[in-house]
């Protein structure tokens, strides 16, 4: 028995007319969705553009705030000297100690001042990278001598394992300067007896690690992470004793990584910590294109 043809086609109609109005539906829909996703993309274009705004404020300001501060801090650095060397008449010895604290202090918030104007400029993409050839031995021999008045007067013995056998670098010595003394600088603020030590060694064909090594208080290993962030400090009772903005560190991360390396952090409470740079031995072009 065959179906009846004029009986199916009112059925095939409302169908037809079923369907249609759901892809209306589905179409409104869609639309609605589209409205919704480009309105939400319209409002992240936004906040981008608030949030680079406000960076740029920032690193404006930073960079504004350290210039303003160099020169008065230039100022009382000099004055320092000048009354140390008792070029205008002698000092008592409390009139010594005294301008010591002065000298001492303008000094430390001399190197907050580099520490943020260096901040300033990496932010703002204004650090240029200047590579060339060099010895690591004249690298040694630089930071031994800038660090031989502080090693002097202190319980700490500052060790340079000389660096016998390493080939010679190509990439910016005075940004991989930095780093090292940055780390030689903290080991030795939260090392109270026995040994900083720096050394050098190869990774592997194509990099070389550089590390400091303390017998210093160390650090928790859940706080690894956080160390090379931007204003984050240890909480430790020694700490409380130093001053400090907490971007040293930072800006070791961010000059590594401007060199093609990368830095880490090996410590354990108690024991001492061990930080490093590892960077190519010779810097590849891409990066200095990119600063």
């Amino acid at each position: 028995m065959t179906d009846n043809p004029a009986r199916n086609a009112p059925e095939t109609s409302a169908e037809l007319s079923r369907l249609r109005a759901e892809a209306d539906a589905l179409r409104a829909e869609l639309d609605e969705t589209n409205q919704g996703v480009l309105a939400l993309y319209a409002e992240l274009d936004m906040q981008a553009d608030q949030l680079r705004q406000a960076s740029d404020l920032k690193s404006r300001f930073l960079s504004y705030m350290s210039h303003e501060f160099r020169t008065p801090l230039g100022s009382i650095l000099s004055i320092a000297s000048l009354l140390s060397d008792e070029l205008d008449g002698p000092l008592s010895p409390e009139q010594h100690k005294q301008v010591s604290f002065v000298s001492t202090a303008a000094r430390e918030l001399s190197d907050m001042v580099d520490d943020l104007l260096d901040l300033a400029k990496i932010e703002a993409g204004r650090i240029s990278i200047s590579p060339a050839w060099f010895d690591m031995f004249d690298l040694f021999s630089a930071l031994r001598g800038m660090f031989r008045p502080i090693v002097d007067t202190s319980a700490v013995d500052l060790i340079f394992e000389e660096p016998v056998g390493l080939p010679r670098l190509y990439t910016d010595d005075k940004k991989l300067a930095q780093i090292l003394r940055n780390f030689i600088s903290n080991s030795l603020k939260f090392t109270q007896r026995g040994e900083v030590r720096v050394s050098a060694r190869l990774e592997n064909e194509q990099a070389i690690r550089f590390a400091v090594s303390d017998t210093g208080i160390g650090i928790p290993e859940e706080l690894h992470g956080a160390l090379f962030e931007d204003f984050v400090q240890v909480d430790s009772p020694l700490q409380k004793r130093l001053r400090g903005t907490g971007l040293g560190l930072s800006l070791c991360k961010r000059f590594g990584e401007l060199l093609g390396g990368r830095v880490g952090v090996e410590s354990q409470p108690g024991v001492g910590s061990t930080f490093y740079v590892v960077i190519p031995l010779a810097l590849a072009q891409e990066h200095i294109d990119e600063s």
